[in-house]
């Protein structure tokens, strides 16, 4: 079900320190299903349960950012856009949020991130394109799997994974950078070295700047709605699964941790790919930094 309201802000300024500075999310829920979604904490503050069935669409967020980033007090900081619910969900088919977005970054020159699942994305091509001419953009696909009978167990409404990185492919055409999230790792699911092997080869095709990976988290209701997936789907799992999250433990036990990515550092070597996510924009926005001290 489809639930318009009223924001009360665009743009979120993050506490941590990450490499960008704020967030802006355009919707609250998502069909994706993703049955390791770590968002799913996010709809109790909206009472209710059914994030994969209600998605909440801010409706008024377009004339909320313009007045953020008009702002005199505005540094065209790094806006992280679709951190907790992905922008180009299929509702955004009839919604088309982010095309007005996309104008009011490029009006006010406001460099961002777009993580997504969705090859949507595309059809903002020109868009996006015309921004990464002003100012830093960086485009990134979440995959997990190249098997895809896994994938449509774990993200029953995502996209092919091939089709995600074809679409990353696409955007080498501009002059976005552009990255894998190999995350999360989902044990014995998706952490075969076959797996990763076949994940860093489509990356190095699509020429990606870098891959970022990372291990599965079990946060409150993820850890119960994914304990029940596997009840389900992958029952023979579960008893490992406990072994790996031992009583509340949100990350996997650090052996499991050391052993995953002893298994991914040689795939780096291999094809040549960083898990330097931040370098790409330090690098672009210090050639911005000289071009405006060039006028």
């Amino acid at each position: 079900m489809i639930h318009e309201i009223q924001a009360k802000t665009a743009l979120n300024k993050l506490k941590r320190k990450m490499p960008y500075a704020w967030d802006l999310n355009i919707y609250r829920g998502c069909v994706h299903n993703c049955h390791y979604c770590y968002a799913l904490y996010s709809h109790q503050y909206l009472n209710n349960q059914n994030f994969f069935q209600d998605v909440y669409v801010k409706t008024n967020i377009v004339e909320l950012l313009e007045k953020q980033l008009s702002s005199r007090n505005w540094k065209r900081e790094i806006v992280n856009i679709g951190s907790v619910c992905d922008s180009y969900q299929p509702i955004e088919k009839k919604y088309r949020l982010m095309p007005q977005i996309l104008k009011l970054m490029i009006k006010y020159k406001t460099p961002i991130i777009i993580s997504t699942k969705s090859d949507l994305i595309l059809r903002d091509f020109d868009l996006i394109n015309e921004l990464s001419q002003i100012t830093y953009v960086n485009i990134a696909a979440t995959i997990t799997t190249m098997d895809e009978e896994v994938r449509k167990k774990l993200e029953p409404r995502g996209v092919p994974s091939l089709d995600r990185f074809k679409m990353l492919k696409a955007f080498r055409k501009t002059n976005a950078s552009t990255g894998l999230h190999m995350m999360p790792i989902v044990p014995y699911l998706t952490d075969s070295s076959e797996n990763f092997d076949k994940l860093f080869a489509a990356a190095k095709d699509a020429q990606v700047d870098y891959v970022l990976p990372g291990t599965l988290y079990l946060r409150s209701q993820t850890r119960k709605h994914f304990f029940e997936f596997l009840e389900k789907e992958f029952p023979e799992l579960v008893s490992k699964y406990h072994k790996i999250y031992p009583g509340r433990k949100i990350g996997a036990i650090q052996n499991y941790k050391k052993e995953m990515y002893q298994k991914l550092k040689p795939l780096q070597f291999k094809y040549g790919l960083s898990s330097n996510y931040s370098k790409p924009i330090k690098e672009k926005l210090r050639k911005e930094e000289k071009q405006l001290r060039l006028f």
